[in-house]
C-alpha cells in the first residue's frame, strides 16, 4: 500500500510548549477565589486533552471546577466543558469508548449536584444519549498536538486482542512522538521506517511534524496493518503543506528478504515498545543489524528505539544481544516536554544504536 499525503507541519515556539506542558496537569487556584480567565481556560483545555486521550478520571482537575461551580453559582462551565468534550465535533466524528464517557458524564452530573441550584438539561441529555447508546469494541483515542490538530487512532478496548498488544497505543510510542515534535530536524528530507508501527502514533505524528521525504510504517499481524491503514487514511489525507510519500510494509522480522530491506532504502530507523518479549530480542537485534548494514548513500542509517523497562532483566537481554552482534548503543538523556496525557512514573529509555 502507497500514497502520497499532504502533511501539516507543526511550528512549535517557547509559548506552545509551555501551554501544552501546563495542559496536563490540574490548575490550582486559592480557596475563595475564581478561577480567572486564563486558569479557567487552561482547565478547559485539561479537561479536553484528558478526555480525548481517555485519562483516568482522577486526573482531571475536579477541585478547579467545584471551586469554579461555588464561586460563580453558574453552569456556565460545565456547558463550556461539555462543548470541549462530548458534543465537540471531534467526540461525535471519533467517540471515546462509551463506557468513559458514561463514567465521565456521571462525575460531571455529581459535581454540578453537588454545587449548583439549577438543573441543566444539556448535561441530562448528553448523559441520556450514551446510556441508550450501544456498545462496540472499537474507540477512539484523540492526542492534540501543539497546533491545535487532533491525531484520532481507532483503537481496541482491550490491551489483547486477537492474539496481539497491537491495537492500543503504549506509553514508549506517547513518548518517541514527543521526542520526534522536539528534535523535527532528525527527520527533515530522510527516508524512516518505523519498525512494530502498531495502530500509528508515532509514524503520525513524525508525518505530521516534519519535512520528511517518505515515511515507512510496518507491522506484521494482519489485523494490526488494517488497522493501521485505516488510521494513516482517517489522519493524513486532506491536509495541507508538504507533500511525502507513505507506505505500510508488511515485515516479518525473521523472514525478511534481502530484496526487501534494499528496496526500502531507509536513512532513519525509528521504533517503540518493541523490547517486551524475551523470545523476539534475537530476531530484532539480528533485524537491526542487517538495517545498520544497508547503507544509504554510503552512510549507515540511524537508529532509535525507545521502550518502556518493565522488565530489567528482559531489557538488559536486549542490550546484551545488541552487543554481542557487535553494535553499540548510547542512551539518549535529553529532557523532553510532557505533550500528551499519559503517565510517565514508569521508566522510559530512549536509545540510540550504532553499528
Amino acid at each position: 500500500m502507497e500514497f502520497t499525503y499532504a502533511s501539516s507541519v507543526v511550528s512549535r515556539n517557547n509559548s506552545s510548549k509551555q501551554t501544552c506542558m501546563n495542559c496536563t496537569h490540574p490548575m490550582t487556584v486559592k480557596e475563595g477565589e475564581g478561577m480567572g480567565h486564563h486558569t479557567r481556560k487552561d482547565v478547559l483545555h485539561t479537561f479536553q486533552m484528558n478526555f480525548f486521550a481517555m485519562s483516568l478520571l482522577n486526573t482531571f482537575p475536579w477541585d478547579s471546577l467545584d471551586r469554579e461551580i461555588r464561586t460563580t453559582t453558574t453552569s456556565d462551565i460545565i456547558v463550556d466543558i461539555l462543548q470541549k468534550t462530548c458534543l465537540h465535533p471531534i467526540c461525535l466524528k471519533n467517540p471515546p469508548y462509551l463506557k468513559y464517557r458514561r463514567r465521565f458524564l456521571t462525575e460531571l452530573l455529581k459535581r454540578h449536584e453537588m454545587f449548583a441550584a439549577e438543573p441543566l438539561d444539556v448535561l441530562y441529555e448528553a448523559l441520556g444519549e450514551v446510556m441508550c447508546a450501544q456498545e462496540e469494541d472499537m474507540c477512539y483515542k484523540t492526542y492534540l498536538l501543539p497546533t491545535g490538530d487532533a491525531v484520532s487512532l481507532a483503537e481496541n478496548v482491550a490491551l489483547i486482542s486477537e492474539g496481539t498488544t497491537g491495537l492500543v497505543t503504549w506509553e514508549a510510542a506517547l513518548y518517541l512522538s514527543e521526542w520526534a515534535l522536539e528534535n523535527t530536524y532528525i527527520f527533515k528530507n530522510k527516508t524512516v521506517l518505523e519498525l512494530g508501527s502498531g495502530i500509528g502514533l508515532t509514524g503520525i505524528v513524525v508525518c505530521r511534524s516534519s519535512s520528511l521525504t517518505k515515511y515507512i510504517f510496518s507491522d506484521c499481524h494482519q489485523t494490526v496493518l488494517q488497522r493501521l491503514k485505516d488510521n494513516i487514511t482517517n489522519c493524513l489525507t486532506n491536509c495541507d503543506s508538504n507533500s511525502a510519500s507513505v507506505c505500510v510494509e508488511e515485515l516479518d522480522w525473521e523472514n525478511v528478504s534481502d530484496e526487501q530491506l534494499q528496496r526500502i532504502q531507509a536513512s532513519t530507523i525509528i521504533a517503540a515498545d518493541v523490547v517486551y518479549d524475551p523470545d523476539i530480542i534475537a530476531c530484532l537485534v539480528r533485524l537491526l543489524s542487517r538495517l545498520l548494514n544497508c547503507k544509504v548513500q554510503e552512510e549507515h542509517p540511524d537508529v532509535y528505539i525507545a521502550s518502556t523497562v518493565r522488565n530489567p532483566q528482559t531489557y538488559d537481554c536486549f542490550k546484551k544481544e545488541l552487543e554481542m552482534a557487535g553494535l553499540r548503543h548510547v542512551v539518549i538523556k535529553d529532557s523532553v516536554p510532557q505533550v500528551f496525557p499519559y503517565n510517565r512514573a514508569s521508566t522510559i529509555e530512549m536509545i540510540k544504536i550504532y553499528a
